[in-house]
């Protein structure tokens, strides 16, 4: 199968390009037949690629993957995606699905195997299913992420495979994942201060859009002295500066502590009016 990418819509460079074609070339050998689909989403769609963005590949099949399978995939990513500062190719983030666990949709819905660098050591282990539960309620946003901007890789339109998924659900995915995202703020403060920045901005306006974007959306709301905060992982995130936190380091958790207060607020307001009748848009 040929890799299906417009470089004049998606502007990609020609090494990500070789790590998509690598990925792909990955997930046609373990599923074959069973291979129903494979989308180009996240950053490389909305906002463009950033310094520290990771490649964002999303596989449907029509069959969960075995145990020695998932540990051929993790195997094989784990050669492919960069590390940062060691390498030259941008770290990949992979989720597969089985069709089934999300057409017809139920919340929360059911993953099969995830590779993302946070879950490195593990795989380096030996560990190829290193989570606790198939159930993935960040399926919901990550599918509707899919539907509103994605390139196909393989197979059909994302939307022949894949059911859009209930503003109900959608938020409740958002509720879901704060606190997972909260753990991880002492070890990965830009990466979770942007997420929040999106998520706050998602959630007020029902749009999704880039990190950079969020950023700056949160920068004209939040109080100015969390401004510092944010326009520091901007910075970062966008190239202009290096990872450094230690001299704001006592704004960090108060900023992410605001932003989160803003959501929860947000998203208590439309449960209580029970205004689910909307929908999410790509900024």
């Amino acid at each position: 199968m040929k890799i299906e990418i417009n470089p004049t819509v998606v502007k990609l460079d020609l090494n990500t390009q070789k790590q998509i074609k690598q990925c792909l070339d990955i997930v046609q050998k373990i599923l074959g037949q069973d291979l129903l689909g494979v989308y180009l989403y996240g950053s490389s769609m909305v906002g463009g690629l950033q310094k520290y963005s990771d490649i964002d590949v999303f596989v449907v099949a029509n069959r969960a993957t075995t145990g020695e399978e998932k540990a051929q995939l993790a195997k094989a990513l784990l050669a492919i995606s960069g590390i940062y500062m060691k390498s030259d190719d941008r770290p990949i983030e992979m989720t597969i699905i089985e069709k089934t666990a999300v057409n017809p949709w139920q919340y929360p819905p059911l993953f099969d195997f995830q590779y993302g660098e946070w879950l490195r050591e593990q795989f380096e282990q030996g560990n190829s299913e290193p989570w606790q539960s198939k159930e993935m309620p960040d399926l919901a946003l990550l599918i509707t992420q899919l539907l509103l901007a994605s390139t196909t890789l393989v197979g059909p339109s994302p939307d022949q495979l894949l059911c859009t998924i209930p503003y109900k659900d959608f938020m409740a995915a958002t509720i879901d994942a704060l606190p997972h995202l909260m753990s991880n703020l002492d070890s990965d403060v830009r990466n979770v201060l942007l997420t929040l920045a999106r998520i706050w901005s998602t959630v007020t306006t029902d749009t999704i859009g880039s990190k950079p974007a969020a950023a700056d959306w949160a920068i004209n709301r939040l109080p100015k002295k969390y401004v510092p905060v944010m326009e520091r992982a901007q910075a970062i995130c966008i190239g202009d500066q290096k990872e450094y936190w230690q001299d704001i380091q006592e704004l960090i958790k108060p900023c992410a502590d605001y932003m989160l207060h803003e959501i929860n607020t947000i998203i208590t307001e439309i449960t209580l009016s029970n205004d689910f009748n909307r929908s999410i848009t790509i900024a």
